[in-house]
């Protein structure tokens, strides 16, 4: 991935119609546009035509991003792209939003703006996650299930909430990056064997070392090493496709 002054960069090329910056920026992309694009499969989709989706959500992010919405470009993009994939689903009439959706978008929207009046301030995805034991990434699709604006900063249609956008509601600091690579890992890690998750576990989400974690298992150090190789080079290649 480019970083924030790269992507920039690239940006304001790609607005000035250089088709190459464009190509760049979809490039260095890529790996974004397949982790939000897995989630729609099996849906009577080919992959390539959900790629094909994914893409021109991504040029229209390209096209609508302003520098001074002060947020990072991949927070406006993603749900761009699962938005131009969500629309063609609804419109081929393979997917429907389900009331159990739409009821949980409600009790979000309810619950953000009373966060709001306590607290002066709106919740993160992270602190709305916690609040309804969901995954920070169904929280997302659960906001953007009942519509899905044409851009992150059109104003939201809440009675007592006239002024705030979607992006304030779901603030830049929460890392939609972080949250797109978790979304990938979890789906990694259940493809593993007991074992290797049980090591994925202890090493990463218990912060033991290779030596603990060969104990608590009951092999070589060693061995731990050579199995979390193998590991991390499925993750990349999860990533990467």
């Amino acid at each position: 991935m480019l970083d924030e002054e790269e992507t920039h960069a690239l940006l304001r090329r790609a607005k000035a119609g250089d088709g190459e910056a464009k190509e760049l920026l979809l490039t260095h992309n890529t790996s974004l546009l397949k982790s939000i694009l897995r989630r729609y499969l099996g849906k009577g989709v080919e992959y390539d035509d959900l790629f094909q989706l994914a893409s021109l959500g991504f040029l229209k992010a390209i096209a609508g991003f302003d520098e001074s919405f002060g947020v990072r470009f991949s927070t406006y993009a993603v749900p761009m792209i699962a938005g131009e994939i969500k629309r063609f689903l609804r419109d081929d009439g393979s997917v429907k939003v389900s009331r159990a959706m739409k009821k949980t978008a409600r009790d979000l929207n309810r619950y953000i703006e009373n966060y709001s009046l306590a607290h002066g301030e709106q919740p993160t995805v992270k602190e709305l996650a916690e609040a309804f034991s969901m995954e920070e990434g169904d929280v997302v699709l659960a906001l953007g299930s009942s519509r899905m604006p044409v851009s992150i900063y059109e104003q939201t249609d809440y009675k007592d909430d006239k002024t705030a956008t979607l992006a304030e509601r779901l603030p830049a600091k929460d890392g939609q990056e972080e949250m797109i690579d978790r979304m990938v890992l979890k789906e990694a890690i259940e493809k593993l064997p007991d074992r290797e998750k049980k090591i994925v576990f202890l090493r990463y989400f218990r912060d033991m070392t290779q030596s603990e974690v060969a104990k608590a298992i009951g092999v070589s150090q060693v061995q731990i090493s050579r199995i979390e190789s193998r590991i991390m080079e499925q993750f990349r290649k999860d990533l990467s496709g």
